[in-house]
């Protein structure tokens, strides 16, 4: 199909991606980088992100773009523009599933049922070795069950952002869609399982990922700490809750971060910081104390650290073996040599997007296409799946595959 030969520890596994949004098209964009095939549908209107945030213009002036938000998350793919919820469209998904491993959908619970698609009663029995990944924001079933999730939701239902903040700002959302990303990549580790277990026996099975569990499970350490005492965490800021000193210092130049994780680097720490007469001080001499004693510590050390340029401190801290880095914007970041190095800003044409963080050394992953354009592969999608042209040009003057986003 259109674009390099797929290579990669997945080459050879189809998926079909039913998702929008982020979590299952971050997932698909995950498995894609590693070798799978993605034929990914779009509704008739399009993938809703395609219109959020700063646009890029893809089809000529005046006509519908995409977003960074949209290409972000949808590299490595064909594109199939599809009136699912017609005969005819779930006519063309079952075609399509018939060659396919893998199908992702994170339709509102009951809308595949709806349309002839549930997975235990129709898709199940038709193709026993399918793996149906089910994304969800509740799960299906249970108090909460079938509602919308939204990330944002899910972080302030959960306590994630009950985490997050400081006592002068209050709780605040974390500055990255974690939940949707991380339920994501538990989507792509169950389909991962699944596919083992099916080379075992041959058999398929139903993968969830759900945003409440998955925001729920991020609660470390503070779920651990509750079942041990009983208190829910206080507002820290950039401090971690159990470690000390590990936190944003201002410095002369840019706020820097230092994390000194045991009292070793404590030792390390204070020396080439200039202030080695902390050592000496009792109330810094374990952890636990220097958590007790955070204010104090805290106050010493931000006096320090205004008198210092922040790169010189770090490298220095740095050569010690102790953790430090400075406040890095996401232009400064993307354009470090240490991120090239690492082949973490990738390009395919016009396409940039980040790098695949997964390094395998006998299969890598790589980036052959660039986020698919509305409808781009629609010919050669049903083409490959058996559709004369004559029957292509029907489905399309019939509205069923879509050639412009309505």
């Amino acid at each position: 199909m259109t674009g390099l030969e797929p290579t990669g520890a997945l080459k050879g596994i189809t998926i079909l991606d039913l998702s929008r949004v982020l979590a299952g098209p971050y997932a698909t964009q995950i498995l894609g980088d590693h070798g799978a095939t993605i034929i990914k549908v779009e509704p008739p209107a399009g993938d809703e992100t395609r219109e959020w945030g700063s646009a890029i213009d893809e089809e000529g002036a005046g006509k519908r773009t995409s977003s960074g938000y949209y290409r972000g998350a949808n590299r490595n793919k064909v594109e199939l523009a599809l009136d699912v919820a017609s005969p005819q469209g779930r006519e063309i998904v079952l075609r399509l599933l018939a060659s396919a491993d893998v199908l992702v959908e994170n339709f509102k619970t009951g809308t595949m049922a709806r349309w002839g698609l549930d997975y235990e009663t129709e898709l199940k029995p038709r193709f026993p070795g399918l793996i149906y990944c089910r994304v969800t924001g509740f799960g299906t079933d249970g108090p909460l069950g079938g509602l919308p999730g939204y990330d944002a939701v899910i972080q302030t239902m959960s306590g994630l952002m009950s985490t997050n903040g400081s006592p002068e700002t209050g709780p605040l959302r974390v500055g990255i869609p974690l939940v949707d990303m991380v339920t994501g990549m538990n989507a792509v580790i169950g389909i991962m399982m699944a596919l083992a277990h099916r080379n075992a026996t041959g058999h398929g099975q139903l993968v969830e990922a759900c945003l409440w569990d998955t925001g729920i499970s991020l609660l470390h350490p503070h779920a651990g700490n509750y079942f041990v005492d009983g208190r829910d965490p206080k507002l820290t800021g950039n401090a971690h809750p159990s470690i000390a000193p590990y936190e944003l210092f201002e410095t002369a130049t840019r706020p820097m971060f230092l994390g000194v994780g045991n009292d070793r680097q404590f030792v390390k720490a204070v020396v080439v910081l200039g202030l080695p007469e902390l050592n000496s001080d009792p109330r810094f001499a374990t952890n636990p104390l220097r958590v007790e004693n955070r204010a104090a510590l805290r106050a010493v050390l931000a006096d320090r650290f205004l008198q210092l340029d922040a790169l010189a401190i770090c490298e220095a801290l740095l050569a010690e073996g102790i953790p430090a880095g400075p406040l890095n914007s996401v232009g400064e970041i993307l354009v470090e040599p240490h991120t090239a190095h690492r082949q973490m800003v990738v390009q395919a044409g016009d396409y940039r997007g980040t790098g695949i963080p997964i390094k395998l050394s006998e299969t890598p992953g790589n980036v052959r296409l660039p986020p698919p354009k509305f409808g781009e592969h629609n010919r050669e999608i049903l083409s490959a799946a058996g559709y004369s042209r004559a029957e292509i040009d029907k489905l399309i003057a019939d509205g069923i595959v879509v050639e412009r986003r309505k």
